[in-house]
């Protein structure tokens, strides 16, 4: 299984702190955000490598991070050869770029599972229990955790369930939610659905956010949800990042 980390974003909510740094290597403590996450990550003995795909901007900065690392599986950069915001390939298409380099339609012995995580949270529980749960659906899989607000259901996507946790639909961003089932960003896609995912974007799917993916996913395959068995911190503005640097930095 190869974990795909998405980190091509500019983080402009974050203002003169990623103008010129990426969010994902932040610290946090004596330890970055991508760092904290990683540190999980490559205890996982079905993991292989890390992938880790960026911006040209901030690729430079990555490849550095890198070198510097003694983690037990190797890590790749991926330049996507965007320079700012408003030229950024989404993170979908940025996920395409990791498949270009596995083998093509019929030559599925030589593809791996993937693990694909956003790089800009702090999470309270093992992406182990993630991958087990993989294994016993033999699925691809989702997360999703219960949310109360109604007007935070309105700004992510939204899983309906039954009694397996098999998905029976997602909506992005509903207005009328069907379910308490938000979904964050981490997803398993096994080798025998990646050619759907190859093809995804010519299909229709939206390019921008990795939940795009997952929704057409849902429509196209059988996937399960996981429910996180513990919480997220998730940094998305100069206010999270300063209160998870004074909660967990310690």
């Amino acid at each position: 299984m190869i974990n795909v980390v998405l980190a091509a974003g500019y983080a402009t909510r974050l203002g003169e702190l990623t103008k010129n740094f990426p969010k994902p290597l932040l610290k946090i403590g004596n330890n970055t955000i991508l760092g904290r996450m990683l540190d999980d990550i490559d205890n996982i003995d079905d993991i292989t490598e890390h992938v880790i795909v960026t911006n040209h901007k901030f690729a430079p900065i990555f490849e550095q991070w890198a070198a510097e690392q003694h983690y037990l599986k190797p890590i790749t950069i991926i330049d996507d050869g965007s320079t700012a915001n408003d030229n950024r390939l989404g993170a979908v298409r940025d996920l395409l770029l990791v498949l270009e380099s596995l083998p093509k339609q019929g030559d599925l012995e030589g593809l791996d599972d993937l693990l694909v995580v956003a790089a800009d949270n702090l999470l309270f529980f093992s992406f182990q229990e993630f991958v087990d749960f993989a294994k016993e659906k033999q699925t691809s899989c989702i997360m999703c955790h219960e949310q109360p607000s109604i007007e935070k259901l309105q700004r992510t996507g939204v899983v309906e369930l039954d009694e397996n946790n098999k998905v029976l639909g997602m909506e992005e961003k509903p207005q009328v939610p069907k379910s308490h089932w938000a979904v964050p960003p981490f997803y398993i896609y096994l080798k025998k659905d990646l050619d759907l995912v190859r093809h995804s974007v010519e299909n229709g799917c939206g390019k921008d956010a990795p939940g795009n993916l997952a929704h057409y996913m849902v429509e196209h395959t059988t996937m399960h949800a996981w429910p996180m068995s513990a919480g997220r911190f998730d940094i998305g503005s100069l206010d999270t990042y300063y209160e998870a640097v004074e909660k967990y930095g310690k």
